[in-house]
């Protein structure tokens, strides 16, 4: 019998990233993710992963101008963005307008290369245009002279990002792009082993990061600060969470025992982005760390439960100037790199995923005529 939830069970063979959580790292394609976000840009690691390699000049230079040009969409997915209510979620908006890509017959053949760098380039764009339109505003031309990160904050706001900012939400794209066989990326890749297309797929994996145990997270822990407000309510309000057996988000994590390296990176991040108007909210960010981590060893004593990447994403997601709703769309925007890979990966060398099951109902039940049950 294996492990609830598949945990413990080798479902693929991977060269994409390496999660030890044991030892807290996180490896893409043999590069710690410390490195890649400290100097990588966005571009650079979509590179790596897709290709297996850094790229050199020339090579990113031909990658950034493909996904400029493949920023643009389909008038028919614009409508359909246009179509939903203003205060329609983005993630269910997210996942209905990738799938009406799919309608427009650009991606039905084989998953290619080329379909991940331009589905990549247009999930920025599909949130602008979103976020545009529920504020009743128009959406804005893409800029070509800014990079793929520098121009999602530009048509999001119609402002040009500052260099902090953009290079604040780079690392944090970089950091998230890829995790190994986590639950959105196995969506992807089952349905990758079906032989069916990258749209298909994509939409499956946004449905799975949608919930708030994988990449709904984030916003989630924006709704816990706001809710406990002040320092001093910190503590009674962790407590009572604890003692009704509730989860404080943003702490613990299935794969890492240790620290995760990119909570680490995020937490440096946040505190180079507060402004005067932020820090009030990351000072009482930190206090509510330090205090849940204590909390947390005092009710789960020997359960290694340390600050995972979603509690200083959301820090670092508000510093940029994101809505909270739009954190789970903007980590899909990372993700998509990832999942892309990862279904490249899987029909390169498929074999349908098809788990087994533990049959756990009755059997030899006799069958009884309706006038009899």
């Amino acid at each position: 019998m294996s492990g609830k939830g598949l945990e413990g069970v080798v479902a693929a063979a991977t060269a994409l990233s390496l999660v030890d959580g044991n030892a807290g790292r996180l490896i893409y394609r043999g590069y710690e993710i410390g490195d890649l976000a400290a100097h990588a840009t966005f571009e650079e690691t979509a590179y790596l992963l897709w290709y297996g390699r850094l790229p050199e000049e020339r090579a990113l230079v031909q990658l950034r101008t493909q996904m400029a040009e493949q920023r643009g969409l389909p008038e028919s997915v614009i409508s359909s963005i246009q179509a939903h209510p203003r205060a329609a979620d983005p993630m269910s908006l997210l996942r209905t307008a990738v799938s009406a890509l799919g309608s427009t017959g650009a991606c039905d053949e084989t998953p290619s290369l080329a379909q991940a760098i331009s589905l990549t380039a247009k999930i920025p764009t599909i949130l602008a245009t979103f976020h545009r339109y529920r504020q009743g505003l128009p959406a804005l031309p893409q800029r070509p002279d800014l990079s793929h990160t520098a121009n999602y904050l530009y048509q999001l706001s119609g402002e040009e990002p500052t260099t902090s900012q953009a290079r604040a939400l780079e690392a944090y794209l970089v950091l998230t792009a890829d995790h190994g066989m986590n639950a959105s990326t196995f969506a992807a890749r089952v349905i990758a082993s079906t032989l069916s297309d990258l749209i298909s797929s994509v939409t499956g994996a946004i449905g799975a990061l949608k919930g708030p145990l994988h990449g709904g997270a984030p916003a989630k822990v924006a709704e816990m600060l706001a809710a406990i407000a002040t320092p001093e309510q910190a503590e009674p309000w962790l407590r009572a969470k604890l003692e009704r057996g509730e989860r404080l988000m943003g702490f613990g994590h299935r794969a890492y025992k240790t620290e995760d390296p990119r909570a680490v990176a995020l937490h440096k991040l946040a505190g180079e982005l507060a402004d005067t108007k932020d820090a009030p909210w990351l000072a009482l960010a930190y206090q509510v760390e330090q205090i849940a981590l204590r909390l947390l060893e005092q009710y789960k004593p020997g359960r290694k439960l340390y600050t995972n990447v979603e509690f200083y994403a959301a820090a670092v997601l508000r510093g940029v100037g994101l809505p909270a709703d739009l954190y789970t769309p903007t980590f899909a925007a990372s993700r998509i790199v990832g999942w892309t890979a990862h279904v490249l990966e899987q029909i390169s060398d498929n074999r349908l995923i098809r788990p087994a099951a533990d049959y756990v109902g009755p059997l030899d039940l006799p069958y009884l005529a309706l006038a009899a049950r």
